[in-house]
């Protein structure tokens, strides 16, 4: 015979199928990763546009509340309390900008004075010897380094105009998206529990309002820490006679509370670049004060402040804001620190608390152990309620 039938293969011989299921799955999974991350890329700002809105309308809804209790329309009160932010937010922008300017105005009128006293402190206080005279020429020479400096930053007032008006675009899509948030609050909190079970609406409502007070205490620790440190900061720039002793106080205290971890720092930079250019010995005492002020903060002003308002562990608020910051950027660190505190009492508001046995381990943190304070009895029942406990 010239040939033989070739044997039919036997199922040992065939792929599985599974095999072809789970290449299935991985190729749609990685075109859905490849996808998902074009989408991210594309819709990463108005992801953080939204986040930010979300954060502002929890921060204003109590006050909107109280309005709307009064017989305000929502929309009104919303529109109100928006507009006050607005115009107390432009006034500090308008105060620092100008007074930047006015100091970056005199300090070029008279650069040749004030290298001159900075450069006769370091002779005295550093026994260095450093001709002033020189250091004016360099400073006034077409070729040197600063003059090239100052011509290269020519281009750069068109990049910060145009990045200013993309930030005030964003600003103005914010407080949009903040508007209809509160002003349509109990519309979009009605159109969401429509779809949920009455227990699920109980805990759905539960946690919403923890997110209220929990942004809400946010606010108002933060607001309550920068009019403290604003007044300390004003009596001590006022005494010591210091160029626009109010902004820079308001600034310090703006900034330091309200950037996390490293405000502090960001904020002393103004006040000790504009009274160097005064007096590099006042520029020293206000770098002590700052110091010396936020270590009275951190151990007597703060925990006072925020045991009422918002109580958090500070290597949780530390963590945070780093990682925040590492998801976000900046916007990122400053709504870590409300997002933790969030989780923390959701934490503490769910499941049983049995008392403490007797053991030196557990003695200093007895105090850690209770509820959280700041969480109304109202919330921790109705969230408990809500997850059948």
């Amino acid at each position: 015979m010239s040939g033989e039938a070739e044997a039919p293969k036997s199922d040992d011989d065939r792929i599985p199928r599974w095999v072809w299921r789970a290449s299935l799955i991985f190729w749609l999974g990685f075109l859905a990763t490849i996808l998902f991350r074009y989408a991210y890329s594309r819709l990463a700002s108005l992801l953080i546009i939204g986040l930010v809105s979300l954060f502002l309308s929890l921060a204003i809804e109590p006050g909107v509340t109280r309005l709307a209790r009064r017989g305000w329309r929502r929309g009104g009160a919303t529109m109100l309390i928006i507009l006050g932010i607005v115009v107390g937010a432009s006034f500090f922008v308008g105060a620092i900008g100008t007074l930047v300017g006015t100091q970056a105005a005199d300090l070029a009128r008279n650069s040749e004075r004030y290298v001159n006293r900075t450069v006769d402190f370091l002779n005295d206080n550093l026994n260095t010897d450093i001709d002033p005279q020189k250091v004016n020429d360099s400073i006034q020479d077409p070729d040197g380094s600063v003059q090239r400096f100052i011509r290269g930053q020519q281009g750069t007032a068109i990049k910060l105009s145009v990045t200013a008006l993309g930030l005030l675009l964003q600003a103005f899509s914010i407080l949009l998206f903040t508007f209809y948030l509160v002003a349509d609050g109990p519309k979009l909190r009605r159109a969401i529990c429509r779809r949920l079970k009455p227990e699920r609406q109980e805990r759905v409502l539960a946690t919403w309002e923890l997110a209220i007070e929990k942004t809400g205490g946010y606010i108002y620790s933060r607001v309550l820490l920068a009019t403290v440190s604003a007044i300390v900061h004003w009596i001590a720039f006022q005494s010591l006679g210091t160029a626009a002793p109010v902004a820079l106080a308001v600034w310090v205290g703006l900034v330091s509370q309200f950037i996390p971890v490293i405000g502090t720092y960001i904020a002393g930079v103004l006040p000790v670049l504009i009274t160097f250019i005064d007096s590099p010995v006042k520029a020293i005492i206000v770098i002590v004060v700052i110091v010396a002020y936020q270590q009275l903060e951190n151990f007597l002003v703060a925990p006072k402040i925020t045991a009422r308002t918002m109580e958090i562990h500070p290597a949780i608020s530390f963590g945070s804001a780093i990682a925040g910051a590492a998801l976000l950027g900046p916007v990122g660190a400053i709504l870590g620190l409300p997002v933790a505190a969030m989780a923390v009492a959701l934490v503490g508001a769910s499941g049983d608390r049995h008392e403490l046995i007797e053991n030196p381990l557990v003695e200093s943190t007895e105090r850690a152990s209770r509820p959280v304070r700041n969480l109304s009895l109202g919330a921790r029942r109705r969230f408990r309620r809500g997850r059948g406990v």
